[in-house]
């Protein structure tokens, strides 16, 4: 049975000379401001049915929850990268017999 996605059929979606898809965070942050802002703008027109207003809602909000989303990931994706390199020099010298206290 074939999987969903392979890596040999994978065609990058190239935004400003960079592959999207190798982004970290960017797949879940769009995905999340699509939903939030979906829902917002939809919540919005729903409850005062002015069709123009609700759409800047919806984008705004969009826009917001992208935004913060990426924010928040990319902070603990730099947290989480800098204390994996602290462990490797760690595990590095730990091989290598030094300690560096």
């Amino acid at each position: 049975m074939a999987s969903i996605s392979s890596d040999e059929d994978h065609k990058p979606l190239m935004f400003l000379g960079k592959d999207v898809s190798k982004i970290p965070c960017f797949r879940n942050s769009f995905l999340y401001g699509i939903v939030g802002g979906f829902t917002m703008g939809i919540g919005y027109f729903l409850c005062t049915s002015r069709t123009l207003r609700s759409t800047h809602f919806g984008f705004g909000s969009f826009i917001t929850i992208s935004s913060v989303y990426w924010i928040a990931c990319r902070y603990n994706y730099d947290n989480t990268e800098e204390r994996l390199n602290e462990l490797k020099g760690i595990i590095k010298a730990k091989k290598s017999g030094t300690d560096d206290k």
